[in-house]
């Protein structure tokens, strides 16, 4: 389902206020200006889009907007206008068929990039206000909230070419529960571990955009009380099942968070002005690193229910997820192969690359295993891991063409992608070229960001999406359409994704959410039902 605008998984993902208008000031004479808004912000990243507008009193043959990056900041995917780069300043171009602009005429181009917005810009040599230039003059107003990578209002539109894994359906031989206003979610606890579990239902009122937390009986209260230097929030924390035993909480509808669960003691939660800081062990200093822990993300609205177990971030309690809809039939996915914990453990640390990310306590209990990129981030991997195989994947289509077919339902819709230099750019059935992609780094990859942002459009984020579940399975180089292939496919390229790839393995129905866009050929441990009645989380004996 995902991402990336559903949703990267962060501990403090963001969503920005779109409109956010920051270089054209009014001309003081009528001349052609250009502005630019952010049209979403997620932490990360963020989808710029520039509209060039022709206030002046002859038509543009052609334009040309240039500006600066702030230190640090990257341009990766760009659509309806060509890139150059120098450095930090970046040049866009029109492309052949929108480089005309008549008197009164607007021309619109779009990028996603990561770090500082852009500053000194300007349009065929002069500043884009048409007059002095201008600082940007408003940030995008910034909420820390969960960013679950399940979709809240439709299901995944990803390709499915081939067979996939399936959640397992079951019919369920008792009568169908009835519908209720708060939906049932029962946590059982089968680790036959002795610690005391706590547990806590955190997200978005979808109604009211506010964050907050939900009680055992299903009362949403909104976060109060945040500062800009972050404080504890209140306790919330709903006491969890023993082992052998189960909880039942209810979940009011029109939310979408994640359930938190942990395991001896409570997790450690901030406030900010802004919203919830959320548990992110792999950072330096965050005060939840000793805790045994782990999340489900979900979204229930009127479309029904999302929920999926993640692995976006780290693998550490395996848990099933399971849905009971109208219909009577219950799906499940998530169910770890006996002993499947302790398997991906030791293969993890059996790999010289990947071993440092297994991250135990001092009494000896193994915590979680990081995500690649969380271990990069963390120093606990090499940051560069991926580059060779990216190299060669990316030039391969020097030479030959990569088609992208990203609608499972629409196989009319292709893309055909070439590489030329460090860019690969995309045509459609037209030859129009619908988007470009600037060669992603390692990290680019493991978070399926930066080079690979991925808008929420039609056209570049199918593609992005396509792109970086191809470079994650390392197939990118290897098949020419994508995505295609099966899961005796992936992970087969050198360096691949060890992380994922044995996930994977120790899934009962070989799905799981090892990486932002698992969902690209349906590979992601997630149940969906239109109309639920109840769902439940079970935790695996480990």
């Amino acid at each position: 389902m995902r991402r990336k605008r559903t949703l990267l998984l962060t501990s403090l993902a963001t969503v920005a206020a779109v409109g956010t208008a920051w270089f054209a000031l009014p001309a003081s004479a009528a001349s052609a200006t250009a502005t630019l808004r952010t049209v979403s912000d997620w932490g990360t990243g963020w989808q710029d889009e520039v509209v060039v507008s022709n206030d002046g009193t002859s038509a543009m043959a052609s334009w040309k907007v240039e500006f600066d990056l702030p230190a640090g900041a990257t341009v990766g995917s760009f659509w309806d206008a060509q890139m150059t780069a120098s450095g930090s300043h970046r040049t866009f171009t029109n492309s052949s068929w929108n480089g005309a602009v008549p008197v009164g005429g607007k021309v619109t181009f779009g990028f996603v990039g990561a770090g500082g917005q852009p500053v000194n810009c300007k349009l065929n040599g002069q500043p884009c206000g048409g007059g002095a230039e201008t600082p940007v003059t408003t940030a995008p107003t910034k909420v820390v909230t969960t960013a679950p990578t399940v979709a809240p209002t439709a299901a995944p539109t990803v390709t499915k070419t081939t067979a996939a894994p399936t959640a397992t359906a079951t019919k369920t031989p008792t009568s169908v529960p009835p519908k209720e206003d708060l939906l049932p979610v029962t946590v059982t606890n089968k680790t036959g571990r002795g610690d005391a579990v706590h547990l806590y239902v955190l997200g978005v009122n979808l109604e009211t955009g506010k964050l907050g937390y939900v009680d055992k009986a299903g009362r949403f209260t909104a976060w109060t009380g945040g500062a800009a230097v972050p404080v504890s929030a209140p306790d919330v924390s709903i006491a969890g099942p023993a082992d052998g035993a189960s909880t039942t909480i209810r979940v009011p509808r029109n939310l979408s968070g994640r359930l938190y669960f942990s395991f001896g003691r409570k997790l450690d939660f901030r406030l900010t002005t802004g919203g919830l800081v959320q548990p992110a062990p792999w950072a330096g200093g965050d005060p939840n690193h000793d805790i045994l822990f782990d999340w489900s993300e979900f979204t229930v609205n009127s479309s029904g229910l999302w929920l999926n177990s993640s692995q976006v971030d780290m693998f550490a309690v395996p848990h099933v997820v399971s849905v009971t809809g109208g219909g009577g039939v219950t799906s499940t996915t998530g169910e770890v192969r006996s002993g499947g914990r302790q398997k991906v453990i030791d293969a993890i640390k059996a790999s010289p690359a990947f071993a440092k990310s297994v991250v135990t306590r001092a009494d000896g209990t193994v915590l979680r295993v990081l995500a690649p990129g969380k271990a990069a981030d963390a120093g606990l991997m090499s940051p560069t891991y991926l580059d060779p195989y990216i190299k060669s994947a990316w030039s391969a289509y020097a030479t030959k063409n990569l088609t992208v077919v990203p609608f499972g339902d629409r196989p009319d819709v292709k893309y055909t992608g070439r590489t030329s230099g460090d860019v690969m750019s995309f045509t459609d059935a037209t030859g129009r070229t619908v988007a470009s992609f600037t060669k992603p780094s390692t990290a680019n990859v493991w978070g399926c960001d930066g080079a690979l942002g991925a808008p929420n459009d039609q056209v570049v984020g199918p593609i992005a999406r396509t792109l970086c579940a191809a470079l994650q399975r390392t197939t990118l180089g290897r098949l020419d359409v994508q995505p295609s292939g099966t899961a005796a496919d992936f992970y087969q390229g050198d360096p691949a994704n060890l992380y994922a790839k044995v996930i994977h393995q120790n899934m009962v129905d070989g799905k799981a959410y090892a990486f932002a866009f698992d969902d690209v050929q349906n590979q992601e441990s997630l149940v969906h039902d239109g109309d639920p009645r109840t769902a439940a989380i079970t935790f695996s004996p480990f």
